[in-house]
């Protein structure tokens, strides 16, 4: 401490330099919703593909030894992945004249939840959900379908199908737009292209497919993606 009173206040007034004994800034806990956070955020700058614990960890500036305070493994990252998707779903109050529409429009914003993050459907596939989320929306098409009058063995399955089937979908799209940013998958046609080489088939081999290209090649995918849900449906048994 300087011994002049003037020297004294300057250094008291003095802008500090820094003390060693203060405490670095404390990093934001790792929670659950912050790991899924970063897993979304991995999935949608990168892919389902690049989804691993490490990686999650890194978002997150932290070793993957913290995440699994929280997780037990990436399988339980893939649940709570869908369980925050299907927290987005907006399920409708269950109304028998309309059960059919009511179906296509839950599984539709589904699909889209699916499409936001490439691959993420694959999160899905083969797995029994869990999160809590996931088993509301499951809850609530399951009670759309008993309004209608379909009998509960037939919606139980009639799930599985239209599920397993919106998932393959969303995973086919994504896998289509990964493949038409590399230029060496040259195999994914546009529809003229379709045509043009269906039209230069052999006639006396392929008859149908000649004469039947305009349908076959039709539509969009997700024009595709309503027939088929409505193929379904009308398939079941109801008002």
């Amino acid at each position: 401490m300087p011994s002049d009173p003037r020297e004294r206040r300057a250094a008291r007034h003095a802008q500090p330099t820094g003390d060693p004994t203060t405490s670095p800034p404390r990093k934001e806990p790792i929670t659950v919703e912050r790991i899924t956070d970063a897993a979304l955020q991995v999935v949608a700058t990168e892919g389902y593909e690049a989804l691993t614990i490490r990686r999650v960890a890194a978002v997150l500036g932290s070793g993957p030894s913290s995440l699994y305070a929280h997780i037990v493994n990436k399988d339980d990252i893939d649940d709570l992945l869908v369980g925050r998707l299907y927290s987005e779903v907006v399920l409708p109050e269950p109304d028998p004249a309309r059960w059919r529409r009511q179906i296509r429009d839950v599984y539709t914003q589904i699909r889209d939840q699916y499409l936001k993050y490439p691959g993420v459907s694959r999160a899905v596939l083969g797995t029994v959900p869990t999160n809590l989320h996931t088993l509301q929306v499951r809850e609530g098409l399951l009670t759309i379908l008993l309004a209608g009058g379909v009998e509960p063995q037939t919606a139980a399955w009639t799930l599985d199908a239209l599920s397993l089937y919106v998932s393959a979908y969303a995973l086919e799209q994504s896998l289509v737009q990964q493949r038409r940013k590399s230029p060496d998958q040259e195999w994914v046609l546009s529809r003229e292209e379709l045509l043009s080489r269906f039209a230069a088939l052999p006639a006396d081999a392929f008859p149908q497919t000649r004469r039947h290209a305009a349908e076959l090649t039709s539509g969009t995918g997700h024009d595709r993606f309503d027939f088929t849900l409505g193929l379904i449906m009308d398939s079941l048994a109801g008002p």
